[in-house]
């Protein structure tokens, strides 16, 4: 090929290649941006309609009936609940857990986000048993226990609360170990955990750190 005809398939080329992103641009720009905030900000995807049940595809939806999850064994996880208050309610509606939801000591899924639901569901609260190896916490709280703060930040944010502390102490470690308290020990922000639990007591204010 020539040199003209060459600078011409060149620029033809490059027409084409901007006229392809100009109209991939229009696409993004109608479907709702390509930028995940501007995604976040949408009040619902496209396919959750009103009435759809609430799930963590449509998590704004009001509809949430917990006997539907607990009804088709084995059929749901975690990661398919909108908040954490809902992965309890399904293990209320059947504590036999046939989706293995529970925690520990009847608590669902402690990552998920709020609104939560943290009071262990009786019938397996009860039946709860500690191993040997379970660290020391409200249900298992010999102080003879190994005792971990990490475990207490392993499911992400706000995903332990007071009552699951065995001491004030150890909610002080917790507290130490992650100052910015993704776990909301420290409501008042003064730097001491829980301050209502038993003894052993840590009282030496942390220095607080933002998230």
């Amino acid at each position: 090929m020539s040199g003209p005809s060459r600078s011409r398939a060149i620029r033809r080329g490059a027409l084409v290649l901007a006229l392809v992103a100009v109209a991939v641009g229009v696409v993004v720009f109608v479907r709702g941006g390509s930028d995940p905030s501007s995604r976040a900000q949408r009040p619902e995807r496209d396919w959750c309609t009103p009435g759809t049940p609430r799930t963590a595809l449509c998590p704004n939806n009001e509809v949430f009936d917990a006997k539907q999850y607990a009804a088709h064994g084995d059929s749901f996880e975690c990661f398919n609940f909108a908040r954490q208050a809902d992965a309890q309610a399904v293990l209320r509606a059947d504590p036999s857990d046939p989706n293995h939801l529970d925690d520990g000591g009847g608590v669902a899924c402690r990552g998920l986000p709020e609104p939560r639901d943290t009071e262990p569901v009786a019938q397996i609260a009860e039946k709860f048993t500690c191993r040997p190896t379970d660290l020391r916490s409200a249900l298992c709280p010999q102080p003879e226990r190994a005792f971990d703060a990490r475990h207490f930040l392993r499911n992400g944010a706000d995903a332990y609360d007071c009552p699951d502390l065995a001491s004030q102490a150890d909610a002080q470690a917790v507290l130490r170990f992650a100052p910015a308290d993704p776990n909301r020990l420290d409501r008042d922000g003064e730097g001491v955990a829980c301050p209502d639990l038993p003894g052993p007591k840590d009282v030496k204010p942390v220095r607080r750190t933002t998230p």
